[in-house]
């Protein structure tokens, strides 16, 4: 198993050498890869009186390409991740070329989780469409997928057409590895068709093991091997303590993860310091 570091953009302050301290630290102390999420807006809850999401304006997001090219300078072997960069709100082409760009700065150690998003403020104010949000991620896919292996791509789709165009320079990764984050049983589908992949982004529940065989069922429909497909947990530090932590990556050992972010944007950890020293702790404890 894999263990990686959630970087903490909701406690990280606007400060470049605080990012780098954080990111260094976790290389330093063993972990496999570092896991930046997206968001580009948040909404005014003050001002929107139905909205329910999550997060908000108050809450600070990091720009995940900026951020990651930035961690690709700070590190050396650490593994790259997003986890997971809302595709659908952007442009097909431009994504793919910034993931390209991503994986040459950081020598191929670059992972791209995506999801569709929960926020359809978010998108509205992108200029991008919410209830067809599924369907484009799948065609994006496929057309990255082509960005990231052909020198020049022909393609006609529902949202994106491309006539004798591609990206230069390429990518290392030839493609670079896409995993999915979400549960509905579409993501499921494209994740089988198309991904590395999956994250389910929640704790390991009834419903999980579930997910599961219906995942590997699509992925042996598509002609491919279940035991191939990666899986990857993410670990909140609220959950408890060090033998909660344990007992969290045991559970989703035994239902074939092979990945485990230590989760602790948002959830009280505390500033920098205290970031550190809880990642040690979890590593240390994984050992």
């Amino acid at each position: 198993m894999q263990f990686g570091a959630f970087f903490p953009t909701r406690d990280m302050p606007a400060d470049r050498v605080a990012i780098r301290d954080w990111a260094q630290a976790a290389e330093q102390i063993g972990f496999d890869y570092i896991e930046v999420s997206d968001h580009v807006l948040g909404a005014d809850r003050a001002a929107l009186p139905d909205f329910e999401g999550p997060y908000d304006i108050d809450d600070p997001f990091h720009e995940v390409f900026v951020t990651l090219g930035y961690l690709a300078a700070v590190t050396e072997r650490v593994g790259l991740s997003t986890g997971v960069l809302i595709l659908p709100q952007r442009q097909t082409a431009l994504v793919a070329k910034q993931a390209a760009q991503i994986d040459i700065l950081c020598g191929g150690r670059l992972r791209l989780g995506v999801g569709v998003g929960w926020n359809p403020v978010e998108y509205e104010a992108l200029g991008q469409a919410w209830h067809t949000r599924g369907r484009r991620q799948a065609e994006q896919i496929e057309l990255m997928n082509r960005y990231w292996t052909e020198h020049a791509v022909e393609f006609t789709g529902e949202f994106d057409r491309v006539h004798h165009a591609g990206i230069n320079p390429p990518s290392i990764q030839r493609p670079i590895p896409v995993w999915f984050g979400g549960s509905a049983d579409a993501v499921l589908r494209r994740a089988a068709k198309y991904g590395q992949g999956w994250i389910p982004l929640g704790n390991p529940g009834s419903n999980t093991r579930a997910q599961l065989q219906t995942l590997h069922g699509y992925l042996r429909a598509e002609g491919r091997d279940p035991s191939a497909f990666g899986l990857e947990a993410w670990i909140r530090s609220s959950l408890g303590g060090e033998a909660d932590w344990r007992a969290a990556v045991d559970t989703w050992r035994g239902l074939g993860a092979t990945h485990a972010t230590f989760y602790t944007s948002g959830q009280g950890v505390g500033p920098l310091d205290k970031q550190i020293e809880a990642m040690r702790v979890f590593r240390a404890t994984m050992q």
